[in-house]
């Protein structure tokens, strides 16, 4: 699974990845400038977020990338061995094993 979430304006240092009890956070903080801009027009908004989403059960965060404005996370569903479905054979009928 992908998430991908548009952060135009923001540099590595300034994003923050964080899982805790089944919650992924993701917080971006602006770094102060120096002095103050004016601006004539300010078509993105450089504030700070923090966005969350719960995850499912085993499924765990793989990894993040930061590319073009865009952080996408990488997630992956892993099921432990004892909730995989597994494939019973049938056998006939004389090699049935019943308690005793």
């Amino acid at each position: 699974y992908l998430i991908t979430v548009a952060v135009a304006g923001f540099e590595r240092n300034e994003l923050e990845l964080e899982t805790e009890n089944g919650t992924l956070k993701v917080k971006g903080r602006k770094v102060a400038t120096m002095g103050e801009r004016q601006f004539l027009h300010q078509g993105i908004a450089e504030r700070d977020f923090e966005l969350a989403f719960k995850l499912s059960q085993h499924v765990e965060v793989q990894g993040a990338r930061l590319e073009h404005g865009l952080l996408t996370i990488e997630l992956a569903r892993e099921l432990p061995e004892a909730l995989k479905p597994r494939a019973i054979p049938i056998g006939k009928p004389d090699q049935l094993a019943l308690p005793g």
